[in-house]
């Protein structure tokens, strides 16, 4: 897919060695902790990426698909359901991060901006973060609160690449030209990494390109 911007959409071209690269996937995966506080963090002794999304963009779906497991990420129908900061062990060589969603949550206001507070000092502030995943669900497109978080980063100068969710619900043509609209919106945001994704947890499309994205920082 060519679009008409200074982004591309990421492919399985030049990503040579990715099956055995795919190996770390099915390895040991522990679940190590979740983070309410600040100072709840574990040590930054490793490299971790981190998934974020609006409540309901198919965060935990996705998440279960890269990770060849089917409930390491709970999944819900309830928005906002994920009120915590879970942090996931991979081979002992990598954190994968699961942020809370952001936007509509499920919970008393106090509580939301208690958690919006800990994921923002979080993506702005940690040392050993290589990237974020933005999740955008492909249907709904990019809302107002998506560009508040890219424009933190944009501040903060914290590199964070943009994943298509639910690409299959949405077919030819249509995708085509939506990924592209939206991509052309990006061309303002400074720290995006110029590659976006296209996924869907269900069809397994893009899975394997997020893990070569990830097996970058071990």
């Amino acid at each position: 897919m060519t679009l008409d911007s200074s982004f591309k959409v990421a492919t399985m071209e030049g990503r040579k060695n990715l099956k055995a690269k795919n190996s770390l996937f099915s390895s040991q995966i522990d679940f190590v902790k979740g983070v309410v506080s600040l100072d709840g963090f574990p040590p930054d002794d490793r490299p971790e990426v981190c998934f974020a999304g609006r409540s309901n963009v198919g965060k935990s779906s996705l998440l279960n698909a890269i990770t060849k497991r089917k409930s390491l990420a709970r999944t819900s129908n309830t928005p906002g359901r994920t009120q915590q900061i879970n942090y996931f062990s991979v081979s002992n060589k990598l954190y994968i991060v699961d942020l809370p969603g952001y936007g509509y949550a499920k919970a008393p206001l106090h509580e939301v901006k208690k958690w919006q507070k800990l994921v923002f000092s979080y993506m702005s502030g940690r040392r050993n973060l290589k990237r974020i995943f933005l999740l955008i669900d492909i249907r709904h497109g990019i809302k107002s609160n998506d560009i508040e978080i890219m424009n933190l980063l944009d501040e903060a100068a914290v590199n964070y690449q943009i994943i298509f969710t639910k690409c299959d619900k949405i077919k030819g043509q249509t995708l085509e030209n939506l990924v592209m609209d939206y991509a052309k919106s990006l061309d303002s945001q400074i720290a995006v990494y110029p590659e976006v994704i296209i996924s869907s947890a269900q069809q397994k499309e893009g899975i394997e390109i997020i893990r070569s994205e990830i097996e970058k920082f071990c």
